[in-house]
C-alpha cells in the first residue's frame, strides 16, 4: 500500500491547540490513532480524525493500495497557522477589546511500515545501530577530555597551594631563627655591665 496524505484548511482553532492533539498520534498505528482521537477531550480531535480517515482513503485509492490497513501508521502530521479573523468587543468607558478568531490548516500523512526483511543496507554503509554507537563513543570521548581538563585544573590549584604554604613555612622558620630586638638589647646591656665591673 502506498502513502496517502490529506489536508483540511481553514479549521477553526489555533494551530498550537491542534498541535497538542497531533502530537498524540504521530508515529502511531492508524487503528490506535483513531482510538486516541475518539476519546481525546479536545474539540479539534474530531477534525483531525476526519483528516486521518481521508488520508487512509487516499492511500487506498492509489495504485497497489489494496493491502492491509494494519501496516499503516501516521507518518507525518502537523498544523500550520491560517488566517486570523479580527473582531471587536465593546468594553467599559467607550473602549474596545480585540478578539482574535484563529484558524489552522491540518495535514496528516500515512504510510506503510517497511518489513524488516525487505530493509537492505548497502555494503560499506554503516547501519543505524553502529552510527548510534559511534555518536555515543564521540560523546564519551569529549566527556573524558573535559574530565581530564578538570583534573589538570585541580592539580594546578593544589600545586599553587603547596607553594604558598611552603613559602609561609619558610617565612615562619626565618622569623624563628632571626634573633629578636629585645634579646640583642639585653646582650648589649650585659656587655656594658661587665665592662663597667672590669673597669672598677
Amino acid at each position: 500500500m502506498s502513502d496517502g496524505r490529506a489536508t483540511a484548511r481553514y479549521v477553526r482553532g489555533s494551530a498550537q491547540k491542534a498541535g497538542l492533539v497531533l502530537d498524540l498520534i504521530r508515529g502511531q498505528d492508524v487503528d490506535k490513532a483513531m482510538a486516541v482521537l475518539r476519546f481525546a477531550r479536545k474539540s479539534v480531535a474530531k477534525d483531525v480524525e476526519k483528516v486521518l480517515r481521508s488520508a487512509v482513503a487516499n492511500a487506498q485509492q492509489k495504485e497497489g493500495g489494496g493491502g492491509d490497513l494494519e501496516r499503516l501508521f501516521v507518518r507525518e502530521c502537523f498544523a500550520n497557522q491560517g488566517p486570523t479573523l479580527k473582531r471587536i468587543r465593546a468594553a467599559p468607558m467607550g473602549r474596545a477589546f480585540r478578539i482574535l478568531k484563529r484558524s489552522s490548516h491540518l495535514t496528516v500523512g500515512v504510510g506503510q511500515r517497511p518489513d524488516r526483511a525487505s530493509v537492505v543496507t548497502r555494503v560499506g554503509e554503516p547501519d543505524a545501530a553502529s552510527a548510534r554507537k559511534k555518536k555515543a563513543g564521540a560523546r564519551t570521548s569529549t566527556g573524558g577530555a573535559r574530565k581530564r581538563a578538570a583534573k589538570k585544573k585541580t592539580a594546578k590549584k593544589t600545586t599553587t597551594k603547596k607553594k604558598a604554604t611552603g613559602r609561609a613555612a619558610a617565612r615562619s622558620t626565618k622569623a624563628a631563627t632571626k634573633p629578636s630586638k629585645t634579646s640583642t638589647t639585653r646582650k648589649k646591656t650585659a656587655k656594658k655591665k661587665t665592662q663597667k665591673s672590669s673597669d672598677e
